[in-house]
């Protein structure tokens, strides 16, 4: 026993030792990915906690706000259009319980005079505009705004055509694909493969065992963006369980296993960038430029350019 310890040991610790020189010098084993753009600030249903989701009044008063990309989420109408809408059913966003995927575009209700900001529980936003849009007229609209756009469900139709809207409006390099189901996200990089995507959670919970285990310099990471909720916010604005008790545990949990410098500075090396949602707090901001992310989504735009702006572009000093 002891002369297999004498041989193990050495070997474990060199394996450690090489594994925190490329952890740390990633570029000696990789060339990292050339951002197409710098996602500093990214408005999270198009900015939703200052105009209403997802509206063009709400894309505008982002570019206003010098928005480096915008996140959006998609359906599908009975007449093939696809639609920005968070939501399946349109009873939180309209009022009218109906699937999006039950109505032609134009029959489409208007979204209710105000709706409370998911991750700030207890505010609500107001706005002249309550038209919801397809994603052709937004392409149309900002043809150079970059924006991730979230498939939230395997529907192949869906996916199909917004990979056929992105190559229309040549818009491949900065249109990523992102959803929290690898199986969706292997049919969306089937559908488009030119367009960069996103970690799914299998893909995520695989990074992170990879770090743990030492193995992650060794590993190639096709993902060019890495979207990850800062686990500060449980408990505060963010509730991914109905129960507090889970939440208390998730909020623990996830704070050990993903704020770690080394992991987001690695990525970072290899060209894969970090962007912490949905952060609409000062210190929040604080914190996820503190850990070295690329950017913030937030639903307050005009507060996170007040920041920016305020800090000499944190996210470029990170």
């Amino acid at each position: 026993m002891s002369s297999l310890l004498s041989y193990a040991l050495p070997a474990l610790g060199s394996y450690a030792m090489l594994s925190i020189f490329f952890l740390r010098r990633p570029r000696l084993l990789h060339t990292p990915w050339a951002p197409v753009f710098l996602p500093r600030l990214g408005a999270h249903r198009a900015g939703s906690g200052e105009l209403l989701e997802n509206t063009m009044e709400a894309m505008e008063n982002s570019l206003a706000q010098r928005s480096d990309f915008l996140e959006l989420d998609c359906q599908l109408t009975r007449d093939g259009v696809v639609v920005v809408s968070h939501d399946k059913n349109l009873s939180r966003q309209s009022g009218v319980n109906r699937d999006v995927s039950s109505l032609d575009f134009e029959e489409l209700p208007l979204y209710k005079e105000e709706l409370e900001v998911y991750f700030s529980p207890g505010r609500f936003a107001h706005g002249s505009d309550r038209h919801m849009v397809s994603l052709e007229d937004v392409f149309q609209r900002f043809p150079r705004m970059p924006m991730s756009v979230e498939i939230k469900e395997e529907n192949e139709e869906l996916i199909n055509k917004i990979a056929g809207l992105v190559r229309h409006f040549d818009r491949n390099e900065i249109t990523v694909w992102a959803t929290e189901k690898s199986s969706v996200m292997k049919k969306c990089r089937a559908a488009n493969p030119e367009m960069p995507f996103s970690f799914t959670i299998g893909r995520a919970i695989r990074l992170l065992l990879l770090y743990y285990l030492g193995l992650l310099p060794f590993a190639s990471i096709p993902e060019r963006f890495f979207f990850c909720f800062l686990p500060t916010i449980i408990n505060r604005t963010y509730f991914p369980f109905s129960c507090s008790g889970l939440n208390q545990l998730a909020a623990v949990i996830s704070k050990w296993l993903i704020m770690r410098r080394s992991l987001i500075h690695h990525l970072e090396q290899r060209g894969v960038q970090v962007v912490f949602w949905c952060l609409n707090e000062e210190s929040d901001f604080e914190v996820a430029y503190g850990l070295g992310a690329s950017g913030v989504m937030t639903d307050y735009p005009t507060a996170l350019r007040h920041y920016l702006d305020n800090h000499g572009g944190a996210a470029q000093a990170s």
